[in-house]
């Protein structure tokens, strides 16, 4: 009888054989620190695990997408675990059907938002402002994952993710409207750290993935939100559907399902056998409409915006006290008893305390960061304070 180990091994062997030739094989997974074969798990595939099982993946359901608090509102509005699952669904698809690496793109699916803060992408503007304030760089949440996976998850000590997965997560940007996706392989770690230090200094830059993975799950965080989120904005009345433009429901379809439909369609038809992933020209500028119509109707409409002078200032409110909780060693903050104090001694040390700061913020969801701000301004009174 063969144990699980060679089991594994054969099964490893089979999936490999049916790869594209561009996919990324798991025998070309490397990472900083080199580990035995985790048994019946390929490395990727473990890269995955870690990555559900860390802290940071648990905080996804409370935190924004784009409705704030949406889970009290209603919870069939998305959060950011929601968004996220949804990304590693449809890039599992796309990725089957492209005969690529599965694991590596669930791996990296899972794990691209870990570094979102409270209150989605306002939350992260409002604190990479601070964080300037300060003197640590801007605040992105790309760099930010990676940085949870390398120094933060595990008590401090990371998670040591294969170089293409945190690479992956680096490089994902669904903000910019990609047709045409092309690998950039042969990185190395001097590429990430220069493209972190570029981002954290301001400048405008992107990074294309180096796998073909990446590039899928790249394009695939743009398909995954943008009808999900028009659906979330009938749903709290923020726009009606009859208001998309004609065009973008003449090609892509006038609800969520249907633009998933045809836009997995179309990447998977404009990609297939090739090493790209692409949009037709036809859906690619139906898409860069409907994303500018999110962007005018929805991202940006003062209807969601009702409290964001308050939240930006809460920022500012809690960077400061805790800044202070650190420089005269109150104890009893929770900066120490609910962040700190389970960190290891490497993070302690080699963390300066602004950064230290950042990250306890950027970690929290939108109801810790709520309540432990509620405790920040209103004075809790006792019978002992009146005496």
């Amino acid at each position: 009888m063969k144990n699980v180990t060679e089991i594994a091994a054969e099964v490893d062997q089979l999936n490999e054989s049916i790869l594209s030739t561009f996919s990324t094989p798991n025998h070309n997974a490397t990472r900083k620190n080199p580990e035995d074969h985790a048994r019946f798990r390929p490395p990727f595939a473990l890269d995955r695990d870690r990555i559900i099982y860390s802290g940071a993946f648990r905080r996804y359901t409370g935190k924004t997408q784009v409705v704030y608090f949406a889970s009290m509102l209603d919870e069939q509005l998305s959060s950011r675990s929601i968004h996220t699952l949804s990304v590693a669904q449809v890039a599992r698809t796309i990725g089957r059907l492209l005969r690529l690496n599965i694991d590596l793109i669930e791996a990296i699916a899972l794990g691209h938002d870990l570094g979102h803060p409270p209150f989605g992408h306002d939350g992260e503007k409002y604190l990479s402002v601070v964080s300037e304030n300060y003197g640590i760089g801007q605040f992105h949440h790309n760099v930010q994952s990676l940085r949870i996976v390398d120094e933060i998850a595990k008590k401090g000590q990371g998670l040591n993710l294969t170089f293409q997965v945190r690479e992956g997560l680096l490089s994902h940007d669904g903000e910019v409207h990609d047709q045409k996706l092309i690998p950039q392989p042969d990185k190395s770690e001097t590429d990430l750290i220069d493209f972190v230090n570029a981002k954290e200094a301001g400048e405008a830059i992107t990074m294309i993935p180096m796998t073909l993975e990446g590039c899928v799950v790249r394009i695939t965080d743009t398909i995954a939100y943008i009808g999900q989120d028009i659906e979330d904005a009938i749903r709290i009345g923020l726009i009606r559907r009859d208001q998309l433009p004609d065009r973008c429901q003449a090609v892509l379809g006038n609800n969520n399902g249907q633009i998933i439909e045809t836009l997995v369609k179309d990447v998977v038809e404009n990609s297939y056998g090739n090493n790209f992933v692409r949009f037709s020209k036809n859906v690619s500028e139906a898409l860069r409409s409907l994303k500018e119509f999110n962007y005018a109707y929805i991202y940006k409409s003062e209807k969601l915006k009702i409290n964001h002078e308050r939240i930006a200032r809460g920022f500012e409110i809690l960077f400061s006290a805790f800044l202070g909780d650190l420089e005269k060693n109150r104890a009893q903050s929770t900066i120490f008893t609910d962040f700190l104090n389970g960190k290891s001694e490497r993070y302690l040390d080699n963390t300066p305390d602004p950064l230290k700061v950042r990250d306890y913020i950027s970690g929290m969801t939108d109801r810790y960061f709520t309540e432990i701000l509620r405790r920040q301004i209103i004075p809790e009174v006792t019978l002992g304070d009146l005496s």
